[in-house]
């Protein structure tokens, strides 16, 4: 019988205390990586950003993490070829120098994992095998010299319950026991052969800290007609940097350390369809040249605090963004894993949960892939008053590389 197979790559990005649980990290070899490399690969990342965004988008809160979803799609990568490689390829904006790609990659990876930093931050991967199935050492390999991917044999076959428990417990021990349940038995069968999962873990306190005290319940216009109380907090008499065209404003909140920002974009007005003008209207390289025209400014800062939870399934979605073969059996091409073309992508999942407070920003992202313009600104204080939809992101400012990207339609939701 022919063996179908079940790839499942799951990404998690979170925000919690302790950095990988206390483990020390072990760099992996970026020897290749140049800045140039890395700063390109961010870009392809937050082309890919903007693209899922657009897919992703509906009237209701978003929230996901790209990096995650890359990262992840990047080990399914090393084992396609051919048109499913292409394809894949041609959604993530991957370049087609492999060596390239995977020393940047490392050098990316070394760098969110870099110590002595003055926020959380961590990502990790492991590819979970079935223990009778082979794949080819240099697939193996590659994962672990370029990606720094544990590699366990489990027996999903005869043993589903105990096999989601393992790799539970290694996302648990990613993620300071707050995400625990992850994998459930049910999503691992008899023709399950590897699991692959990325971990990416995040803390940011602001560099500017809201004051408690200074938070107050006001109103939040999710349309022109329909309005929520929800805590508004207040930050007065603060330079940030900032821009906005004629339909926008845009902000960095800086985060401590200043290698990690949110990036806010609100409409400036209240109005039915604002922020979607605002949105029809960027790409990753217009946010780049809004951002290159930002400036200090004194701003007078009324942000909400939000908090929500979200899952995607994302198979079709990528098929649909131009990747189909991948999902695809017979006819997906992963024979760089095994030798064989047996396998394919079954399903994506992609868990995301983000906490906004005075204090800072906690996020989680758990993805799961299964294989069977600006003006200058003004000189006088300008007010950033947050209490319409708006767009955010968070973006490490050495490379620009995207790690969140979402938007609060609903802040009480």
């Amino acid at each position: 019988m022919t063996k179908k197979i079940i790839i499942s790559m799951m990404l998690i990005v979170f925000t919690i205390f302790i950095l990988g649980c206390g483990k020390e990290f072990v760099p992996i070899d970026d020897s290749g990586t140049t800045p140039t490399g890395m700063a390109g690969l961010a870009e392809s990342n937050n082309k890919f950003a903007f693209d899922m965004y657009a897919k992703l988008n509906t009237d209701q809160n978003l929230f996901f993490s790209p990096y995650s979803l890359s990262a992840a799609l990047a080990m399914a990568y090393e084992g396609a070829k051919g048109e499913t490689a292409e394809e894949i390829r041609n959604v993530f904006y991957f370049p087609e120098d492999k060596g390239a790609f995977r020393s940047s990659f490392a050098g990316i990876y070394n760098n969110l994992n870099k110590e002595d930093k003055k926020y959380k931050l961590h990502t990790a991967n492991a590819m979970w095998a079935q223990q009778d199935y082979t794949f080819l050492p240099s697939y193996v390999q590659t994962l672990n010299n370029y990606y720094g991917a544990l590699s366990e044999n489990l027996d999903f076959v005869n043993d589903a319950t105990g096999s989601a428990d393992r790799i539970n417990d290694w996302v648990k021990d990613k993620t300071d026991g707050k995400i625990t349940d992850l994998v459930s038995p049910s999503a691992l069968n008899a023709q399950t052969r590897l699991v692959l999962t990325n971990a990416i873990y995040f803390k940011g306190t602001w560099e500017d800290k809201f004051d408690k005290d200074d938070t107050d319940n006001e109103d939040f216009w999710i349309s022109p007609e329909e309005k929520i109380i929800t805590p508004m907090m207040e930050l007065t008499d603060e330079h940030f940097r900032y821009g906005e065209t004629d339909n926008l404003q845009i902000i960095e909140l800086p985060y401590k350390g200043y290698e990690l920002s949110m990036f806010v974009i609100l409409p400036k007005e209240i109005k039915e369809n604002g922020l979607v003008e605002v949105e029809e209207s960027l790409n990753a390289d217009k946010l780049k040249e809004l951002q290159e025209q930002m400036q200090n400014q004194l701003v007078y800062l009324y942000f909400p605090k939000f908090k929500f939870d979200l899952k995607y399934s994302m198979a079709e979605i990528l098929a649909d963004m131009g990747m189909p073969l991948a999902f695809t059996w017979p006819g997906a091409d992963f024979s760089e894993m095994d030798g064989t073309t047996d396998l394919y992508i079954n399903e994506v999942l992609h868990h995301a949960l983000i906490d906004v407070d005075e204090k800072g920003t906690t996020a989680i992202a758990a993805s799961g892939v299964f294989v069977g313009v600006g003006s200058i600104a003004p000189s006088e204080p300008v007010t950033f008053r947050a209490d319409h939809p708006f767009m955010f992101l968070i973006q490490e400012r050495m490379t620009g590389n995207i790690l969140f990207i979402g938007k609060v339609v609903d802040p009480s939701k």
